[in-house]
């Protein structure tokens, strides 16, 4: 019954795709008119494909130049995103939107990252989607939502961290000078570091559970491109394990405990990542760092409580000796001390008469 459904499901969303071209081509408003019909064929009902590289290239070009022009682009990718009910359109809007993060110019990511501002809500708060049209979009509508929540931890990582965390894993020059730049960091800004990309790699292990999706071009180009922001994320927790590893022995209890949960948050992910990547993006030589890393900082903390525990019984034994001494002085004085010599006399005390009145009959 579904698959009779499908090819007439199709020719409706050709159908609409061309009826929106055409009132987007009618608009008086040209430039914003351009937008639109570029952004409706990045982000078309068909589900085959992700979007065409060109299509892509078209939209990011039209933001390029102009604070404007840009705010316009991320708009019309948001208002199709939202406007839909459709799990294809908003995934390949969703992908856009990753592209604007990945390979969108300075001026249109800026948009990107601030756009909550203007908007005034989380504008990839796609929790409530569901596409029920038939089993197969009602699955994909759950990628849809985990998408949109991966997108917004990443945004979120690269205000955090001050730069895109997608376009830095392209980026070996920029990647060279962020490791220069982490040795300014103190210690606290790398352990909240740390910690904010170990929550991106928690969201990507959220992923829906059926990972047989992949088969599914869209969903493969989406897994792709989370699987790229990861190995970024990976990068950039590495680097400040290596920069905390060099400063550990000066860390605060605070920071301390913090870098130790985090670590163990990391490495409960590892078995879900590799599910989630069918083992394309385990790299042992990462856990064995973070591995490492995490027992010398279990060794560390043993060694800090077996200071401190040394530390409190020295203080109570000096506390102990020392009143025992203030007892010695206390009670040694010879006017206090009574003792009977073998004369029978008491020394220091004044000697006392009783009279014992003898017992009444």
């Amino acid at each position: 019954m579904v698959r009779n459904k499908k090819p007439m499901r199709n020719l409706m969303g050709i159908f609409k795709d061309k009826a929106s071209l055409i009132k987007a081509a009618l608009s008086i408003k040209r430039a914003a008119a351009t937008v639109h019909v570029a952004v409706l064929r990045a982000t078309t009902h068909s589900p085959s494909l992700p979007p065409p590289p060109h299509r892509v290239s078209a939209l990011l070009s039209l933001g390029r130049d102009s604070r404007p022009a840009a705010w316009a682009c991320v708009a019309a990718i948001l208002d199709r995103l939202h406007a839909t009910g459709d799990a294809y359109v908003a995934l390949k809007c969703l992908i856009t939107l990753h592209h604007v993060v990945a390979e969108g110019s300075v001026v249109l990511k800026d948009q990107l990252s601030f756009y909550p501002s203007t908007g005034g809500r989380n504008f990839l708060n796609m929790s409530r989607f569901r596409d029920k049209r038939d089993p197969e979009t009602w699955e994909l509508s759950s990628w849809v939502r985990w998408y949109a929540a991966v997108l917004e931890s990443n945004l979120t990582v690269s205000r955090v961290l001050g730069t895109f965390l997608s376009s830095d894993s392209r980026r070996t020059v920029a990647n060279l000078r962020n490791r220069e730049e982490l040795r300014v960091l103190t210690s606290a800004d790398l352990v909240r570091d740390l910690d904010c990309l170990v929550d991106m790699v928690e969201e990507i292990c959220r992923a829906p559970e059926s990972l047989e999706f992949q088969r599914n071009d869209l969903v493969y180009e989406v897994v792709n491109f989370v699987g790229e922001d990861y190995r970024s994320t990976q990068y950039r927790i590495l680097g400040r394990l290596g920069e905390l590893g060099e400063r550990i022995d000066g860390l605060s209890s605070g920071e301390f405990s913090e870098l130790t949960r985090s670590l163990e948050r990391l490495e409960g992910c590892r078995g879900r990542l590799s599910e989630v990547f069918a083992n394309k993006k385990r790299n042992d030589a990462f856990w064995e760092v973070v591995g490492g890393t995490k027992a010398r900082a279990a060794k560390l903390e043993e060694e800090r409580e077996r200071g401190r525990w040394l530390v409190t019984v020295g203080r109570r034994r000096e506390e102990e000796e020392g009143e025992s001494t203030r007892y010695r002085e206390r009670v040694g004085r010879p006017s206090q001390v009574l003792r009977l010599p073998y004369g029978g006399d008491w020394q220091g005390v004044d000697r006392v008469h009783f009279h014992i009145e003898p017992a009444m009959a």
